[in-house]
């Protein structure tokens, strides 16, 4: 089986934001498996769907970014799931608007959601895929950059991301890692 984690905050509020990403691409693929991510279990929303012969679960946290690891860790211990299994799908701000970066393991970094993740499960060996949202302005407050609503040219190019974000996770279950990492790196 395997995982795909999309990090984000939940409700109307924080719906079309940069740090909500993640939770934008797990709407993709929902969308585009036709299924609902509605199923309430260990403080996440979750829904599955085959592909291939792999059992695969979209999942989207309902602690709020920075206690995202709470639900996925209770989801991976509960599951069984190998943390190769699992890919985590979040933004990033150290990456221009609209690239993707795809790894196969790493630390959290700055991002708070990824440090609940690692630090609920101990380790930072699995599959992640950032989505660039660009630096805040230097006059900006971090919180607000990423909590801001996306609109114009910014929206369209981190939605395209989401989009090849959405398709890079399906790769990652399809085909590995390694060869996704090696077709979509470059975009």
């Amino acid at each position: 089986m395997y995982v795909i984690v999309g990090l984000g905050n939940p409700g109307p509020r924080y719906a079309n934001t940069r740090h909500n990403v993640g939770f934008m691409t797990i709407d993709t693929l929902a969308e585009k498996k036709q299924i609902q991510v509605t199923k309430s279990e260990h403080q996440g929303l979750t829904g599955t769907f085959r592909v291939g012969g792999e059992r695969v679960m979209l999942v989207k946290p309902q602690t709020y970014m920075n206690e995202s690891g709470k639900c996925v860790g209770e989801l991976v211990r509960f599951y069984k799931v190998d943390l190769d299994h699992l890919i985590v799908i979040y933004d990033d701000i150290d990456l221009d608007p609209g690239h993707l970066r795809i790894r196969k393991k790493g630390g959290a970094g700055t991002h708070n959601g990824m440090r609940s993740v690692v630090g609920a499960l101990g380790s930072g060996d699995f599959p992640r895929i950032r989505i660039g949202v660009g630096a805040q302005p230097p006059q900006w407050d971090l919180a607000d950059y990423v909590l801001e609503n996306l609109s114009g040219d910014t929206q369209k190019t981190i939605m395209d991301a989401v989009g090849q974000a959405a398709k890079a996770a399906e790769m990652v279950v399809t085909d590995g890692i390694d060869l996704t990492m090696n077709r979509m790196n470059r975009h």
